[in-house]
């Protein structure tokens, strides 16, 4: 809680108190200080009374330990803004000396000017409430200080009722016995609803006027301090023409009390204000990346302290990166649109070294469907399965990409049946090498493998690279049947770029309140999860498929490695490639699972997208090269 002061702002020279009654001539100023005394004696021995009868309520010493509900900032890695989120109050907390002297003062002026020399309840204003009303005879002036309306905001309900008022008044009393003063404005400036669902000095001010409270001038200060009686029907937002007869009537306030001159005064009256926007609710610059942001954070920390918090949140994610990843679909998608009748498409990029996520794009077009298909949507990734059984068979010590595996006719019992693999376009190639196969995507030596070395064994190594979808061990299952998502791919992939090493994926880099205490770390923390010269083995293989196998569309002029993937019913198709610097996994289909035109194939119509993405992305990043086997010792046998 700041304890700065703001004693010393004020004039040495308030304005009388009772200045409210002149023109009310037939009130002598003796009869008037006696009707004064008397009103503070009544109000006095009233309140002695109701402090014994009002025993039950609220205790105002949890303050003390009282955090105003606030609103969580998102960021993208370099510091952009993505969006803000919260529940009703859009609110930034601010100290009391970082809020505009004159905003102070103005507000002091039009609500409260005697704050610092009265105790909670200010008998005049009271009075002289009483007589406006009963001139006017309409409640248009109240008599609560400052300290009253922060009770009333924090504890009490805004039905109008004389016990409700005089609870104020305990409240408000016990309030100022606890809190300096300072600490009640501060606590009351935060507080205060201005409009638009703008809690609090610093989100007002930064949504009226785009900047900070501390940056207010006097013209400014008044015309928002004359919202606080009636935000929305003195709103610049709403009109601005009504807003300016409320900033003239706290102007004059000031200049009557003598804490401002006349021209000064007449300056701020004149003086062109440039209003800002509406800043509540506002949408997101990437809402499938800030989604799945969310739902991180409330499952880590829950839905309240996300939306009330006050959070900081730095993401993975690096906005040009995510912009051209979004323009990628964009544009692809117009494509395949009406080349293989395919309505959806992900995007998903992860940094091997962090396992960051870069750039998420989740589906062509957020306003016409908020589903995120590459972190919600599980689907069969076909022959992009099969790096994860050849690493298994590699860390096995029994294979290596040069031992032969016989691509013929074979069934195993699945079931009540027999399932016979066939490849892709029919037909058996005889004796091959394992690099070859995986050039090739032939189907039949992956099930004959995924058999020899267990797919338990293969299930066990997809946990171990971050895959948590659930995973069957049956025997088709080195060909892709299982549902997994594109962000679980690139992860996956991701740590054989990284010649095994693996953090866990995440869009999240740290979190802090708004103290700038860390709630979550995120730094990587790397470890060595794969045998690395089984992992160096399947990065030469997958190199191979780009140069010289069924992604030879997938060349960008540097060292690549990847693989295709295609289902069966053709509904799925896939490519998942990377450098040592990005692993990127892109997914096409459609929603409701219509097959693709036949002949549709991951390396036909997919990795030409993952081409165009990884040159722009990789414009101006160094050529890297993937460590070789040979520098690894292979494994043992086992």
């Amino acid at each position: 809680m700041s304890t700065n002061t703001i004693r010393q702002e004020q004039p040495k020279n308030p304005a009388p108190v009772f200045d409210f009654v002149q023109g009310v001539s037939k009130v002598t100023a003796g009869t008037l200080l006696g009707i004064t005394m008397l009103a503070s004696s009544v109000v006095a021995g009233g309140l002695v009374g109701l402090a014994i009868s009002f025993r039950n309520l609220p205790d105002v010493r949890v303050l003390r330990n009282y955090t105003p509900t606030e609103t969580t900032h998102i960021y993208d890695i370099n510091g952009t803004q993505l969006t803000s989120i919260h529940d009703e109050a859009n609110r930034e907390v601010v100290p009391l000396n970082k809020i505009s002297p004159d905003l102070k003062r103005a507000i002091l002026a039009i609500e409260d000017s005697h704050f610092y020399s009265h105790h909670g309840l200010n008998p005049g204003g009271v009075l002289r409430a009483f007589v406006k009303n009963l001139e006017e005879g309409k409640t248009v002036e109240g008599g609560s200080t400052i300290t009253m309306q922060l009770v009333k905001n924090l504890f009490l309900s805004p039905k109008q009722a004389v016990s409700r008022k005089a609870a104020e008044a305990v409240l408000a009393i016990r309030l100022e016995q606890i809190f300096k003063k300072d600490q009640i404005l501060e606590l009351y400036l935060n507080q205060v609803y201005w409009g638009h669902n703008l809690y609090g000095v610093e989100t007002a001010s930064r949504s009226y006027f785009n900047k900070s409270a501390s940056k207010l001038n006097l013209a400014e200060a008044a015309m928002m301090a004359g919202l606080v009686q009636a935000p929305e029907d003195y709103s610049p937002f709403v009109s601005y023409q009504r807003a300016k007869q409320r900033q003239a009537v706290v102007l004059n306030r000031m200049k009557e009390l003598k804490w401002i001159t006349a021209e000064e005064e007449a300056d701020a009256r004149k003086q062109p204000l440039g209003i800002g926007k509406i800043t509540s609710f506002p949408g997101s610059k990437v809402p499938y990346v800030t989604q799945a942001v969310v739902q991180e954070l409330t499952k880590r920390f829950g839905r309240d302290a996300v939306v009330k918090g006050g959070m900081r949140v730095q993401t993975t994610i690096d906005l040009k990166l995510q912009r051209i990843a979004e323009e990628t679909v964009r544009t692809w998608h117009d494509r395949l649109y009406y080349q293989v009748y395919a309505d959806q498409m992900a995007l998903v990029a992860v940094d091997p070294r962090t396992h960051f996520v870069k750039a998420m794009v989740g589906g062509v077009d957020y306003g016409k469907s908020q589903y995120n298909r590459a972190v919600q949507a599980q689907r069969q990734p076909g022959s992009a399965f099969k790096p994860f059984v050849y690493y298994t068979a590699f860390a096995s010590g029994r294979y290596g990409p040069e031992s032969v595996v016989y691509d013929s006719p074979v069934s195993y019992p699945d079931g009540y049946e027999y399932y016979s693999p066939r490849n892709y376009g029919g037909g058996y190639s005889g004796a091959v090498s394992i690099r070859r196969a995986l050039e090739v995507s032939l189907n039949v030596p992956a099930v004959k493998i995924g058999q020899d070395v267990g797919l338990n064994k293969v299930i066990e190594v997809c946990r171990i690279l971050g895959i948590k979808s659930p995973i069957e061990p049956v025997v088709s299952l080195p060909l892709g049947s299982v549902d997994l998502t594109p962000l679980e791919m690139a992860g996956a992939f991701a740590t054989f770029a990284n010649n095994g090493w693996h953090s866990d994926t995440t869009f999240i880099v740290q979190v802090t309140d708004s103290s700038g205490n860390v709630l979550l770390d995120n730094t990587p923390k790397p470890k060595l999860v794969l045998d690395p010269w089984a992992s160096a083995s399947v990065n030469s293989a997958l190199q191979g498929v780009i140069s010289q196998g069924t992604a030879t569309s997938a060349q960008i002029g540097r060292p690549a490695a990847g693989k295709t993937g295609t289902t069966s019913s053709e509904r799925d198709i896939w490519f998942v490639g990377y450098v040592p610097q990005l692993s990127v996994a892109v997914w096409v289909g459609n929603d409701d699972y219509t097959p693709l035109v036949s002949g549709s194939t991951g390396g036909g119509f997919v990795a030409p997208v993952w081409r165009d993405f990884m040159q722009q992305a990789l414009r101006n990043e160094p050529v890297q090269y993937f460590r070789p086997a040979s520098d690894f010792e292979p494994p043992s046998p086992n």
